[in-house]
């Protein structure tokens, strides 16, 4: 059964990049990106694409770093100071002997 997703997984993988492969190929004209102060720039379409997809990945990941910073620091704090600790265990019970 592992096999088979590990199969399923590589297909769905090559699938995707396929499919990304014939976009980039199809859209190779040139095309342009106003900035401002009338700065413009002209690449062709795949690499703008590219670029968009690089810079939400980029603000996605520097979203996540402050949270992960924060459970970072709080996983390390659990471990050097441990709490105090409750004893669960029940004193056993004695025979009456």
């Amino acid at each position: 059964m592992k096999q088979f997703l590990k199969l399923l997984q590589w297909t769905l993988n090559a699938a995707v990049f396929f499919t990304l492969f014939a976009f980039a190929l199809n859209n190779q004209h040139e095309a342009k990106v106003y900035f401002f102060f009338g700065t413009q720039w002209r690449s062709p379409m795949v690499l703008i694409v590219l670029a968009a997809f690089a810079l939400g990945m980029v603000v996605g990941v520097l979203g996540m770093v402050p949270r992960w910073w924060r459970q970072r620091q709080e996983a390390k704090s659990t471990q050097t100071t441990p709490g105090p600790s409750a004893s669960t265990e029940q004193p056993e019970a004695s025979n009456g002997t």
